[in-house]
């Protein structure tokens, strides 16, 4: 083999590793994106409490609603820290009414958490039930939003961890006393209200979803069920979430230093009836194998008997 043959050789052993470090690097950057995300979100249906089946489409996500069902959203920790998590309902927090943003108000869940948060935030005793609804009588529309009906969005948040305090010599006053503890104590004060203070500025206090929400009084369930039928619709008329019945749902206020300005996940699930996601190619048409079987196909008339198989 000449000079230039194992010069050309020894290029194309470069090209090849560099091909087999290209493909190991983008091997990676698969697996970071397909880890699973730091908080779970599914849409519940109350009724059964199961979620509602999901569809990709586009790399969107689709759920179908019908009109008067209730629905919750279940919001699970997976991670080993607690999480802010800033929840939307047709682009308005469902904490504070306001057209969302991810500066906004959420919910605090504890690590491993799994909550059902059943409505709209209207105290901390009480919710008004997410209930599916015909645009126009969505709480997005009847409160002059109604361009981003149909979706509902999730903000998490990791919290700010503060390293511990580096560890001080006791100091020993001249008449032999410790005057270690009193001086730890006035720091620790000063520290609590400084952090306190700053936490109220940086991060808005959020309700932690802790205090797990009483059954509602038969009243309010007579109530729901019907406001569940008032909700009437045309066939062809894009879904949004009305502001339902008022229930009781018990939460308490926290504070939640974000680790950064801006969230560590963002997800969104979008939803409309399933008859219009059929008709915007979401959802594949039923084909014509999809039916049940027929025990009588044919309707026979019981005359005869069964004939031996062909062959």
């Amino acid at each position: 083999m000449t000079a230039g043959d194992r010069s050309g050789t020894l290029v194309r052993r470069r090209t090849v590793l560099a091909t087999v470090i290209a493909a190991i690097g983008l091997a990676g950057v698969a697996n970071a994106y397909a880890e699973p995300d730091p908080v779970d979100l599914r849409v519940v249906d109350r009724d059964t409490g199961q979620a509602l089946r999901v569809w990709r489409h586009d790399g969107r996500l689709f759920i179908a609603g019908e009109p008067g069902a209730r629905y919750s959203l279940r919001v699970t920790n997976r991670t080993d820290g607690r999480v802010l998590v800033v929840l939307s309902v047709d682009g308005v927090n469902i904490v504070t009414g306001e057209t969302a943003s991810y500066g906004q108000r959420g919910y605090v869940f504890d690590p491993h958490e799994s909550y059902d948060l059943n409505g709209w935030r209207k105290s901390n005793t009480e919710v008004a039930a997410f209930a599916f609804a015909p645009l126009p009588q969505s709480y997005a529309a009847l409160t002059g939003r109604p361009g981003d009906v149909g979706v509902i969005g999730m903000a998490v948040f990791k919290e700010r961890v503060v390293p511990p305090p580096e560890p001080v010599a006791p100091a020993i006053a001249p008449e032999g006393r410790d005057e270690s503890r009193r001086g730890a104590a006035d720091t620790v004060a000063e520290t609590v209200v400084v952090t306190g203070a700053r936490r109220a500025m940086s991060a808005p206090r959020a309700p932690i979803a802790a205090a797990r929400a009483a059954p509602p009084p038969s009243d309010v369930a007579a109530t729901n069920r019907s406001s569940i039928g008032a909700f009437a619709s045309r066939p062809d008329e894009k879904l949004g979430t009305a502001h339902g019945a008022r229930e009781w749902s018990v939460v308490n206020i926290t504070t939640f230093d974000r680790a950064t300005p801006y969230p560590q996940s963002v997800r969104q699930i979008e939803y409309d009836t399933y008859a219009n996601l059929v008709a915007g190619g979401v959802i594949p048409p039923p084909r014509p194998e999809d039916r049940p079987p027929r025990p009588f196909p044919l309707n026979p008339d019981g005359e005869g008997y069964v004939p031996d198989p062909p062959g």
